[in-house]
């Protein structure tokens, strides 16, 4: 359930070139920029309906990503489309996104041989900080208890801060 849950957005760049790197970083945030503009994700409570908007405006967000990227000076091709692939587990400061295969945004820029960038676009946590209260409501409650733990256990450092409030509101 998790996996069907989650739409991740994952960019990929020609090639480790320093400059094709900060071109993905370019790319990246025009899209999220655009994206932003075009109200991709507002009231979408739910990942199908956020998963129609995106195939409705993946035209508009390629563009978008293609003109950056002449706009950098490179006649590189950007492609973009919807598809599941497999991502390996990510940790984060305070969940794990566990290894496995999710619905995905990807853009391909060139011949997309580069080490890439990924987010989670929904729930969102691409852009800004998401709050652990915003990330449990956009999730169903065996889906975040999957994220925020690992092999059952809390990580160490979550348990003394858990412990240090408990105390905190005992005096």
């Amino acid at each position: 359930q998790l996996y069907d849950g989650v739409l991740r957005l994952h960019i990929r760049a020609n090639s480790d070139s320093e400059s094709d790197q900060q071109l993905k970083l370019r790319v990246r945030d025009r899209v999220l920029q655009t994206a932003q503009q075009l109200g991709l994700g507002e009231n979408c409570t739910e990942l199908p309906q956020l998963v129609e908007q995106t195939q409705q405006l993946l035209g508009q967000l390629e563009q978008a990503a293609q003109q950056e990227v002449w706009r950098s000076g490179s006649d590189q091709k950007v492609t973009a489309y919807l598809t599941r692939m497999y991502f390996d587990t990510r940790e984060y400061e305070d969940f794990t996104m566990p290894a496995g295969v999710y619905r995905t945004v990807r853009f391909t820029i060139g011949k997309g041989e580069g080490h890439n960038w990924w987010c989670v676009a929904f729930p969102p946590l691409c852009t800004g900080v998401v709050t652990e209260d915003e990330l449990r409501a956009a999730m169903e409650t065996e889906d975040y208890g999957i994220i925020s733990e690992q092999d059952g256990y809390l990580l160490k450092f979550r348990i003394i801060e858990l412990w240090e409030s408990l105390k905190a509101r005992l005096q």
